[in-house]
């Protein structure tokens, strides 16, 4: 550190000379002059912020020694930084007031950790003298107002905590003159939202927590937003209700003129159907006057006879391939019929089910646009409104019940 301090002091004797010289030397020696300065004032702020070097003396070494025998901890803040963090809220045994009686011989703790001791006002007396602790942890203990007295005298202390002790409004005045405190928890304490302002203007910068001020506007804010995000969801809603109902209205109409084209292709599959069956009937009697046909000329005896029923036999044939053809050709068209039929119909069952679905969706898309609608509109009711509403509902609840039990 001297050799860097002796070698700064250099340069600028040097910078100087050239100064006193001038010419262009000297501008450049004058903006080296002030970034050596710049320079030396970073070094020695760096040197302020470094931790104090701690050596202890025998009497605090045995203070830390009796402080470890009484199941404490001892430890020191990091390797370049030798104060010390003292905690006894591991300890196996009791740790009350006269536990405490050790830490009165240390100069140098950091923080200290009291956490569910039986420490009592009393106890802290042991701490008054410690200048140097930034951190207390008093949650849990003995500790009411008048152990906080004891406090006052720590101009270094930085976070406090004294969670779930019996500490007052009355107990926050003792703590009023420490300038750097920024972090005090009061859970579970008997401290005031009027307590916590009043601290909170004593020492600036002072975070409470939980500070209810803070909590009201954060629940004012959170209250704002969950309002803006109903409202938008009422909004998205709403804009989903007339599209919903225009493919609502689309899928029925889709559905009715299937169905219409479905009971027309039924229509024509079952008069196709009736003209096979008519053709097959033709075609059999048909068949059946050939047979007839061929065994009168096979029992025929006399010439004429036989020209007369071979003629027969001839035009039999010729009919009953008539018959046979008229047969096919009907039959095919009954079947394609029924085939076009069955498409239709399916068609017909499809869009009668996208419209059931489209209807759903319509009838899902107004019960949930009413919902937004009523969640955003009781968030948007004033307390007072609320409370009212409320009570109308019991009482209305309250009179259907009177209106069942009569009935």
């Amino acid at each position: 550190m001297i050799a860097k301090e002796t070698g700064m002091r250099s340069l600028i004797a040097l910078l100087t000379l050239a100064l006193l010289a001038g010419g262009p030397l000297a501008a450049v020696a004058q903006d080296a002059k002030k970034d050596a300065k710049k320079a030396e004032k970073k070094t020695e702020k760096k040197e302020e912020k470094a931790p104090p070097k701690v050596v202890l003396s025998a009497a605090e070494k045995a203070a830390v020694a009796a402080i470890k025998k009484l199941g404490g901890s001892v430890l020191e803040v990091a390797q370049n930084d030798g104060r010390l963090d003292v905690a006894y809220h591991l300890a196996d045994g009791k740790i009350g007031d006269k536990q405490l009686e050790p830490l009165k011989k240390i100069k140098h703790i950091h923080s200290l950790n009291l956490r569910g001791t039986e420490v009592t006002d009393a106890g802290l007396a042991a701490i008054a003298g410690l200048g140097s602790l930034e951190r207390l942890h008093l949650e849990k203990t003995k500790v009411t107002d008048a152990g906080l007295a004891h406090l006052k005298g720590l101009a270094n202390l930085q976070y406090l905590n004294v969670y779930g002790t019996a500490v007052t409004d009355a107990g926050l005045k003792h703590l009023a003159g420490l300038k750097k405190l920024k972090k005090l928890y009061i859970w579970e304490t008997k401290i005031s939202e009027g307590g916590i302002k009043t601290i909170k203007t004593a020492v600036a910068g002072l975070r409470v927590i939980p500070d209810p001020e803070i909590e009201k506007r954060r629940a004012a804010i959170d209250a704002k937003r969950a309002l803006a995000a109903l409202k938008t969801e009422s909004e998205t809603a709403a804009k989903k209700v007339p599209e919903a109902k225009k493919a609502a209205d689309t899928a029925a109409k889709a559905a009715a003129d299937t169905k219409t084209k479905a009971d027309a292709a039924k229509k024509v599959a079952d008069t196709t159907a009736k003209d096979a069956a008519g053709a097959k009937t033709k075609a059999d009697a048909a068949a059946k006057a050939l047979t007839d046909a061929q065994a009168k000329a096979k029992d025929a005896k006399t010439d004429d006879d036989k020209k007369k029923t071979a003629e027969a036999v001839k035009k039999a044939t010729t009919a009953k391939a008539a018959a046979d053809k008229a047969n096919g050709e009907a039959k095919k068209k009954a079947d394609a019929a029924k085939k076009a039929s069955d498409a239709a119909a399916k068609a017909a069952a499809d869009a009668k089910k996208k419209g059931d679905d489209s209807k759903k969706a319509f009838d899902a898309a107004t019960k949930a646009a009413a919902d937004a609608k009523a969640k955003f509109e009781k968030a948007s009711k004033p307390p007072a409104k609320k409370k009212a509403a409320k009570k109308d509902d019991k009482k209305k609840k309250k009179d259907d019940k009177k209106k069942k039990k009569k009935k």
